[in-house]
């Protein structure tokens, strides 16, 4: 069962990426000039995602991989041309519309599935990896644990993910992002600190194991991959 909070922070962030941010966030995802400070984010984001793909098998023929919080599906076409069922999904129906558009109509041996709705509801079955890039980072502690344990739930192999590393830098940067027009800025980032995830999953799930982790700091982008396999 989720949280009063996870449901107020989804719906939040609904919000933004529907109506509040989606032209920006469609510009911030493609090729198209932006600022140099959504330069810098574009570029973390693009080492993020491969950094995440790169934690995946190479082939992936056959296997049923889970992109939660498919944003405007980069991270599901890639997976795709390595062979895999993708079913992408993510809250936002304007970035969902976005990356079907987007998909090429080739994706060779692969597939992609694209949903709208909550990427923690059971009827989406099971998959062999679950990865799930920058979409974990505006929920508490509490919330990030219980959706942590859900798409764990959901994989028989590996799940991978990103959090908001506590840092004084990522602080400053923060409290300057807080700077900016709310219009032009999502619901607030919540940082945890590296070694809290690993003792919330080794309390929480101790049949998974914390393996590679790489953090990324790109300007204005700083976020923190960690990967979980069963032990």
């Amino acid at each position: 069962m989720t949280s009063a909070t996870y449901q107020q922070r989804r719906g939040e962030l609904q919000t933004y990426f529907d109506r509040t941010a989606a032209e920006a966030w469609a510009k911030l995802t493609s090729t198209a000039p932006v600022s140099k400070i959504r330069a810098t984010v574009r570029a973390g984001r693009n080492e993020m995602r491969d950094t995440l793909l790169g934690w995946l098998p190479q082939d992936l023929h056959g296997a049923r991989v889970l992109d939660a919080g498919c944003g405007t599906g980069a991270l599901a076409v890639e997976a795709a041309r390595r062979g895999a069922e993708v079913v992408a999904i993510d809250i936002a129906q304007t970035l969902v519309d976005l990356a079907r558009e987007r998909t090429p109509r080739d994706l060779g041996r692969g597939s992609i599935d694209f949903r709208v709705g909550d990427m923690l509801d059971p009827a989406l079955g099971q998959f062999d990896h679950v990865v799930a890039m920058d979409s974990l980072i505006h929920y508490r502690p509490f919330d990030l644990l219980r959706m942590i344990q859900g798409l764990t739930a959901r994989s028989h192999g590996s799940v991978v993910f990103t959090f908001a590393p506590q840092t004084p830098v990522f602080a400053m940067l923060h409290a300057v992002g807080r700077l900016f027009p709310r219009s032009n800025r999502a619901p607030a980032i919540e940082p945890i600190g590296e070694g809290k995830v690993g003792w919330l999953v080794s309390q929480a799930i101790p049949e998974w194991t914390p393996g590679r982790t790489r953090r990324i700091s790109a300007g204005f982008y700083k976020s923190q991959a960690l990967e979980l396999t069963r032990t």
